[in-house]
C-alpha cells in the first residue's frame, strides 16, 4: 500500500525546455560546455557554489556573456505552469490518504524566478507535507543518499512510497531502494492522471 508520494517539480509540475539553455548560449557563440562547467552547474545545483558565483564562473569562461545574458539563458529552461495540475494536487492534499513530498534538483536562480512568475507557488508549496530542494539540502538525484535522507528523515519504509520523475536515471536510483516508482514521460503523460497510470498500487 502507497502511503507517501514523492514528487520532481520540474516536467511533472511545471513544464521545461531541456535545450533552452545551450541554444541561447549557441546564438552568443558559446557551443558545448567544457566538464570543469558541467562540474560548477552540479556544485550550484547543490548549494555549494552561490548566484553571483555561478555567474562570475560563467563570465570568466566566456567573456562575451553579460550577467542579464547569462541570467536570461540559465532561466529560459522554465516554461509555463500549467494551473490545472495545481488543483489536481490541492485535491491529492485534501483527501488526506497520502504523506506528499517534493523533491527536486534546483537552483536558486530557477526557485527566485518562478517565485516571481507563478503567482500561486506558495499555494504549491503549502501542498506538501515536506518540501525539499537540493541546492538547499546539499544533495542531488540521482544521488542514492538524497532518497536515503529522504527515508530516514521521514522514518519511512521503501515499500510503502511512490517517486515520481520525468528522468529515468532518477527513478532507477529510487527503485534500487524498493521505492515503486512512475518515469513521467511529459511529451504523452500528465501527472494528473496518476491514478490511472499507475493504479495497481492504489
Amino acid at each position: 500500500m502507497i502511503k507517501t508520494i514523492i514528487i520532481d517539480f520540474g516536467d511533472v509540475f511545471i513544464n521545461l525546455d531541456k535545450t533552452a539553455t545551450q541554444q541561447n548560449l549557441k546564438r552568443m557563440q558559446i557551443e558545448d560546455l567544457p566538464e570543469h562547467i558541467h562540474s560548477r552547474n552540479r556544485d550550484y545545483e547543490q548549494g555549494f557554489v552561490t548566484s553571483d558565483e555561478i555567474s562570475n564562473i560563467y563570465r570568466t569562461e566566456f567573456p562575451q556573456l553579460q550577467h542579464t545574458e547569462f541570467l536570461n539563458s540559465w532561466n529560459s529552461i522554465l516554461l509555463d505552469f500549467p494551473k490545472y495540475r495545481l488543483e489536481f494536487l490541492q485535491k491529492l492534499k485534501n483527501k488526506e490518504d497520502y504523506q506528499l513530498i517534493l523533491l527536486s534538483n534546483t537552483n536558486q536562480n530557477h526557485i527566485e524566478n518562478i517565485q516571481s512568475r507563478v503567482p500561486f507557488y506558495e499555494d504549491f508549496k503549502s501542498c506538501f507535507d515536506a518540501f525539499y530542494l537540493s541546492h538547499e539540502i546539499g544533495m542531488r538525484k540521482p544521488d542514492v543518499e538524497i532518497f536515503e535522507f529522504i527515508l530516514r528523515q521521514h522514518e519511512l519504509r521503501a515499500e510503502e512510497c511512490l517517486f515520481i520523475d520525468d528522468t529515468p536515471e532518477n527513478t532507477k536510483a529510487a527503485a534500487s531502494l524498493g521505492m515503486h516508482v512512475w518515469t513521467l514521460e511529459p511529451t504523452r503523460e500528465d501527472v494528473i492522471d496518476l491514478f490511472t497510470a499507475k493504479k495497481e498500487l492504489f
